[in-house]
């Protein structure tokens, strides 16, 4: 067993002792008895883990490259407040993949249920582990040409507790926001820093060269 900076580690290298359904509601928790190998060679010894599956995301930003806007959206995050944060976050639109959707269907349908949007091209930003210390969850980041001309205003699913405001940005705010820590939601981050990369190239190819 070398350990090389290029040793590469794959599902082979990790024993299941014992799966276990610990909890099941909203999401569900399943507790792991596991070991793995070791970067230096051997095996670790027998661990427990829990996992929380809660299935596999889509997140979209809106951007008008014809306005130059983006459209975010801020909701109550209980997660945010168990931290201390502040509990109203401003992110980007996401949803969950239902059985026999795509990535894009998801991307669609959430910007119209999130901020109203309809989306006419989508491109793909990355994919990301959300917190693969303790969550099997991914998330498809995409960004979403859209015309944010009259977008805003309050939306959301109401069966599914959802109050959700869309906030209309210039671009240039937007990112100012993100360098002064008023948006720490991850795709959110992520995908605005890929805009602000991008940003060039989206106006162009969306704007048709104007």
């Amino acid at each position: 067993m070398s350990s090389d900076d290029d040793r590469k580690f794959g599902n082979d290298d990790v024993q299941i002792i014992a799966r276990d359904e610990a909890y099941r509601g909203y999401m569900r928790v399943d507790t792991y008895r596991l070991r793995h190998r070791r970067h230096a060679g051997g095996w670790t010894g027998e661990m427990s883990r829990e996992l929380i599956e809660r299935g596999h995301a889509v997140a979209v930003l809106p951007y008008d490259p014809v306005r130059d806007e983006v459209v975010l959206i801020e909701q109550f995050r209980i997660g945010a407040y168990a931290a201390g944060r502040p509990p109203w976050q401003i992110e980007i639109v996401a949803g969950i993949i239902e059985a026999g959707e795509s990535l894009e269907d998801v991307a669609r349908r959430e910007c119209v249920e999130e901020c109203g949007c309809r989306i006419e091209a989508l491109v793909h930003v990355c994919d990301i582990l959300a917190s693969p210390g303790v969550l099997s969850e991914t998330a498809a980041i995409y960004c979403g040409c859209t015309d944010a001309a009259g977008a805003g205003g309050i939306h959301g699913v109401a069966e599914e507790h959802e109050d959700i405001r869309a906030i209309v940005l210039g671009a240039e705010t937007a990112f100012a926001w993100l360098d002064q820590g008023r948006i720490i939601n991850s795709p959110a981050v992520i995908a605005l820093q890929w805009v602000r990369r991008e940003r060039e190239r989206l106006r162009e190819d969306w704007r048709g060269g104007e």
